[in-house]
């Protein structure tokens, strides 16, 4: 027999389960899950990898990983589920900046081992944002679904500023100086005149020798091949799960056009986007 493979029929889905065994056995999914550990404690597995999980640590989990739970202690675990059609009705309703910190997690979260939340000063603001979906999720009252809207983008944003730490290129106080760096590109992927080099050395008051610099000797790369190899991963996202236009993609992120977008994805992804992007949707069927 195969192993399990789950679904899900809505784009956003959420469940709230207190235990004292594993709730699935080994399985997949195709979706993403965010997992929080409300109380409890035992040992989450993902793929080849074992982590030790205890009350208020969040995981987030990408489609299609082998996973499963040794719960040793009674646990509580809120699940908060979302595929690409929700990330497709986002972007139809306009939320652009909210779709973009999803589209980073999506991007970036084969970077996350073991919980996401790293930053001390977050942990108690996803337990009362976990606290509160379970209430609502609970109560359902009037203006349910909005709330809950709410909450959830609140909780994938906290999300979003805790990937980059888990970038591990460097330690002691250069890290904290290359991942706010990080962070400042990847909140302005969007808008090009604030990635130059010049304004990002003005952002944050260093000579603009030493930043280039200190992206080769950091991240063994200039800082604009850093920069086109983050949106090109962008890309290979909205391709996957979006509908928009190759041309579409490419104004979007600052391409030439159609032609400069498919010869830089071609060179760095081996694949043109056409082909990146029907191998994806074939494998999501």
């Amino acid at each position: 027999m195969g192993m399990l493979v789950n679904n899900i029929f809505k784009p956003f889905e959420i469940e709230f389960v207190t235990t004292e065994k594993c709730p699935i056995k080994i399985h997949k999914n195709t979706f993403f899950q965010l997992v929080y550990m409300v109380e409890g404690s035992g040992i989450y597995h993902v793929n080849e990898n074992r982590f030790n999980y205890q009350a208020g640590q969040l995981f987030l989990l990408r489609p299609m990983v082998v996973q499963y739970t040794e719960v040793q202690e009674k646990t509580s675990f809120l699940f908060i589920r979302f595929n690409s059609i929700y990330l497709k009705s986002q972007q139809s309703a306009g939320a652009t900046e909210w779709v973009n910190k999803l589209e980073y997690i999506l991007s970036n979260g084969h970077h996350v081992q073991g919980p996401v939340i790293q930053r001390n000063e977050d942990k108690p603001l996803v337990n009362a944002l976990a606290a509160a979906i379970i209430q609502e999720y609970q109560d359902k009252q009037s203006w349910h679904m909005e709330v809950m809207q709410q909450l959830v983008n609140t909780f994938i944003t906290i999300v979003a500023r805790n990937i980059p730490m888990h970038f591990s290129h460097t330690e002691g106080a250069s890290r904290h100086l290359s991942l706010d760096m990080l962070g400042y590109i990847h909140e302005h992927i969007y808008e090009p005149e604030k990635l130059k080099a010049e304004q990002i050395a003005s952002h944050f008051n260093i000579s603009l020798n030493y930043i280039s610099e200190y992206f080769k000797k950091h991240m063994k790369q200039t800082l604009q091949q850093y920069i086109l190899t983050y949106k090109l991963s962008l890309v290979a996202t909205r391709l996957h799960y979006s509908d928009k236009r190759l041309n579409e993609i490419a104004d979007e992120f600052g391409f030439t056009d159609e032609s400069h977008l498919n010869k830089m994805f071609r060179k760095y992804r081996g694949v043109s986007p056409a082909v990146y992007r029907k191998t994806a949707l074939e494998a999501q069927s």
